[in-house]
């Protein structure tokens, strides 16, 4: 049971870190390099990610700085970036990239916390799924002879980790959309 408990809490650490992921590319309007964490580049051919081929940096807090190693690539640089849909519109001096991050609306800080809302009810049905896996394990295990005291005491156990994993989720969303609506 040990074991199976393990997994299941890997299943939700993995939900959790997938959630930090997606809650930073929701964006806050300030400028922060992870803005651009998933933009691809076609690179000699290859699909390769933007932070491989240039620096990405925040010059402060409206813009964003991309110096590649190869000057060739500002043009592939400023053409995945249009294609990632990212609402930005990056300048190519023949030096670096800037992309400057407009302002957000309010409504659309109200849409972009609907969005972070939405990834952490996803995380957390994750989370129940994992917790179901769990439930599941154990009452087969007290079928197949594992003691019914104990198997109630695990399902305790995997109720108040789950519990956990659903306020660390709640804290993330709340942190984030202490970030979007901050102006």
């Amino acid at each position: 049971v040990d074991d199976y408990m393990k997994l299941g809490k890997e299943a939700m650490d993995d939900a959790i870190e997938h959630l930090q992921k997606e809650l930073v590319k929701v964006r806050t309007g300030k400028a922060s390099p992870s803005m651009l964490s998933g933009v691809m580049v076609s690179y000699y051919g290859n699909s390769t990610p933007l932070n491989q081929i240039a620096n990405v940096s925040a010059l402060d807090s409206k813009t964003i700085s991309i110096q590649p190693w190869d000057k060739k690539a500002l043009a592939d640089i400023e053409r995945a970036i249009f294609e990632a849909n990212l609402g930005l519109t990056p300048q190519n001096d023949g030096e670096f990239v800037r992309i400057n991050i407009p302002a957000l609306t309010e409504e659309r800080r109200k849409q972009l916390v609907k969005q972070a809302k939405s990834l952490g009810d996803e995380t957390k049905v994750s989370l129940r799924n994992a917790r179901h896996k769990l439930m599941d394990f154990v009452k087969k295990s007290v079928k197949n002879g594992y003691p019914e005291d104990a198997g109630k005491r695990e399902e305790s156990k995997i109720q108040h980790v789950t519990n956990s994993y659903g306020q660390k989720v709640d804290d993330l969303v709340v942190t984030k959309t202490k970030d979007i609506m901050t102006v």
